[in-house]
């Protein structure tokens, strides 16, 4: 097995189309350790939560999601709580994980 990383922040999002394959098995596995602080949720989405001092931060973080979210047209749901944001991505065409979640989330991550 290799150890070499995708680098995935360097990827840009592609535009879906709902006859794009979800990932699973192998390839799922694949991408997911890319971004080991998200949780894979039955093999259909991925999801993390980001703590912060207070609720002004954790809109602030949002809103920085938000920018990052348009610029490669994919957009997580978001839950916003008092210091507390949850992310979860998942591409809405094909009700599963794609690419694109992950390199969201890898982007994500470096915010």
């Amino acid at each position: 097995m290799t150890t070499e990383t995708l680098n995935l922040t360097n990827l840009a999002c592609e535009p879906c189309r709902g006859s794009m394959e979800k990932l699973s098995g192998v390839e799922l596995a694949k991408y997911a350790a890319e971004v080991p602080r998200w949780t894979v949720i039955n093999a259909n989405r991925i999801e993390r939560t980001f703590e912060f001092p207070d609720f002004r931060s954790a809109l602030d973080f949002v809103s920085r999601v938000g920018d990052l979210a348009e610029r490669d047209q994919h957009h997580p749901d978001i839950h916003v709580s008092y210091g507390k944001v949850r992310v979860e991505l998942w591409t809405h065409k094909i009700h599963g994980l794609s690419v694109n979640d992950f390199i969201l989330a890898a982007k994500i991550d470096k915010l």
